[in-house]
C-alpha cells in the first residue's frame, strides 16, 4: 500500500474508485502529469499493475496511443 499525501496513493485509489486510469484522466483529475512513472512507483512497491494500449483518433484523424492502468 502506498504511503498517503503521495501521487502513487492518488493514482492507487483512482484505481480503486474508478477501475482503471489513463494518462489524460491523471492529468485532468488528479494534476499528475506523468502517470507512468506513478505506476513504476506502484510496481516497486509490489503492486500488481496491468497495462493495456488503446488508441483513439485525435480532433485532426490521427491516431493517438496511450497506456490505461488497472489494478490485477
Amino acid at each position: 500500500m502506498p504511503k498517503d499525501n503521495t501521487q502513487a496513493k492518488m493514482v492507487f485509489d483512482y484505481m480503486i474508485d474508478f477501475g482503471s486510469i489513463t494518462p489524460m484522466d491523471a492529468a485532468n483529475d488528479l494534476g499528475i502529469m506523468c502517470l507512468a512513472e506513478r505506476v513504476r512507483d506502484l510496481r516497486n512497491m509490489g503492486i500488481n499493475v496491468k497495462s493495456t494500449q488503446e488508441s483513439r483518433k485525435n480532433r485532426y484523424g490521427k491516431t493517438a496511443r496511450y497506456a490505461r492502468y488497472t489494478l490485477t
